[in-house]
């Protein structure tokens, strides 16, 4: 078990490389219809959501102004549970088909994901204000 894990994260892209462009096309086409095209909660959808979509914008808010990357893309690949429409949210990483992408999590431990998701959070965290 412990050599795949090594062999995954070996082959992963680092994640220094992402494509924010990409990112806010990816963004547009899974989550704009909930969380709006600006990223600030006011999507079409929100009539028929139980709980609204937070704003996207003001996730590096706070006394440290830091992005929260690994919280982000945990969200997105369905790691942390986010209850909105009265359940989870879509779990678009399995979705995302795309290389291996690895982040550090807060503590430094690595999280793999995928590449479309890094790029997702790489423009959520362009567009922070």
């Amino acid at each position: 078990m412990r050599k795949a894990w090594l062999a995954a994260c070996l082959m992963a892209a680092p994640a220094g490389a992402q494509d924010v462009q990409r990112g806010a096309e990816l963004f547009q086409g899974h989550c704009a219809a909930c969380h709006g095209a600006d990223a600030q909660g006011a999507g079409p959808m929100t009539a028929v959501l139980e709980v609204s979509p937070p704003d996207l914008t003001t996730l590096a808010s706070g006394e440290t102004a830091d992005f929260p990357t690994a919280r982000v893309v945990r969200s997105i690949d369905g790691r942390d549970v986010i209850l909105s429409h009265g359940g989870p949210m879509p779990l678009f990483g399995m979705l995302l088909e795309d290389e291996s992408a690895v982040v550090d999590g807060e503590d430094g431990t690595p999280i793999i994901t995928k590449q479309a998701v890094v790029d997702i959070a790489s423009w959520l965290a362009s567009i922070q204000r």
